[in-house]
């Protein structure tokens, strides 16, 4: 087998580019879009304070919850339009990163 039937093809911004992929690219996991809805830790920490109530309508850019983590205060901003659905958190609980803090609809 020759060299150039061991390559492939890599889309990079709607540009191909010929060259070989490792076993371990080509069985990756696909990339999975989150769900725009979810408010998820970005890093572990405490929950300072939830600023926001069920049922409230807020817009993007509203402070939702301040999140304490490594001694910064750090402010969770609505990424969309919508109102909060559910809130399974509390003030004071410790979340490690990418746990579940609030759902919008």
């Amino acid at each position: 087998m020759n060299q150039i039937e061991k390559m492939d093809f890599l889309n990079i911004d709607d540009t191909l580019y010929k060259t070989r992929l490792s076993m371990q690219f080509k069985n990756r996991k696909p990339f999975k879009a989150g769900n725009p809805s979810f408010v998820l830790s970005f890093i572990p920490g405490t929950v300072l304070d939830i600023l926001v109530k069920p049922d409230q309508v807020v817009k993007k850019g509203d402070d939702l919850m301040i999140l304490d983590a490594m001694k910064m205060q750090n402010l969770l901003k609505c990424k969309m339009d919508g109102k909060v659905k559910n809130i399974p958190v509390k003030k004071g609980d410790k979340v490690s990163k990418g746990t579940f803090l609030m759902e919008l609809e």
